[in-house]
């Protein structure tokens, strides 16, 4: 099967305004649960165990359980995946299932005990899968390039913009988060789209790391909500030296970024920006 999935769908709605009620259509962003299965071990004596249960928009489906990996501090390399497929039947009305089958290189060996005790198999929203505070903190975190990238204020004015113009589902559905790399120079690159704003994180950078593109050190992160604690811990691991975010971030979140080097700027906008941790990224041009 190929990694395709439909991600809107229209639905019959009463819309009411100030003049009266119509019936009519709307398009509404696709939300489903999808698993994640790892197959590890000798190929002799392979084994297999489903590890998080996420909810998200359909479509991408393979870099966001490669993302959800890395990020999570359960992969380092591109090589430690042998393949990505999916498994089980088909959902309802799609060609493709709601369960990804991970297949591990016999090499990769897989810590059972802390995988049981850092995650819930049904977890839906990020932090709150973890199952104990000890699983918060990602091991073997590194400081950043202090001076790598600096980005000229300018850009940073209209990165939420380009963010914007890449966004066709959301002009649709106006129902999904979103998260981009662009270059220091203002460039976007690849975006993606999620109900879950971490989804769409863990689906930007899977898309990285499948190609063999991390660390991701000459490229700011900008994501359309607010910049929670687990967003910038996921651009830490994938070595992203800046967030730009429209929305606020939050006090961990701040803490996080100060503490490794990270350029952490939020309520971007053309007028405005805040930065909370680590200016020196950012240059009067």
């Amino acid at each position: 099967m190929t990694d395709r999935a439909d991600n809107e769908t229209t639905i019959p709605i009463r819309q009411v305004t100030v003049d009266g009620t119509s019936d009519t259509d709307d398009r509404v962003a696709v939300e489903e649960p999808m698993e994640i299965r790892v197959s590890f071990g000798p190929d002799a004596a392979r084994s297999a165990r489903s590890l998080s249960v996420t909810m998200r928009t359909p479509g991408s489906d393979f870099e966001l359980a490669a993302g959800f990996l890395f990020t999570e501090g359960i992969l380092k390399r591109r090589d430690q995946i042998r393949s990505i497929e999916f498994c089980g039947p088909a959902a309802p009305d799609r060609s493709t299932s709601n369960i990804v089958r991970v297949e591990l290189a016999p090499e990769v060996e897989l810590d059972l005990e802390r995988l049981q005790r850092n995650f819930y198999t049904t977890s839906s929203c990020g932090i709150c899968g973890k199952a104990s505070l000890d699983a918060l903190h990602v091991q073997g975190l590194e400081l950043l390039d202090p001076v790598r990238p600096l980005v000229p204020r300018s850009v940073i004015h209209r990165l939420p913009d380009e963010l914007r113009g890449g966004q066709p589902l959301f002009e649709r559905t106006g129902g999904l988060h979103a998260a981009t790399l662009a270059t220091a120079e203002g460039s976007r690159l690849e975006v993606r789209e999620d109900v879950g704003r971490h989804n769409a994180v863990d689906k930007l950078i899977g898309r990285r790391f499948l190609a063999g593109n991390t660390p991701l050190a000459d490229h700011a992160m900008v994501v359309s909500g607010r910049a929670s604690f687990e967003i910038v811990q996921k651009a830490l691991v994938a070595g992203v030296p800046m967030i730009v975010a429209v929305g606020a971030p939050s006090s961990l979140a701040v803490e996080m970024a100060e503490r490794f080097g990270m350029t952490l700027i939020g309520f971007a906008s053309r007028e405005r920006f805040n930065v909370y941790a680590h200016p020196e990224r950012v240059v009067n041009e």
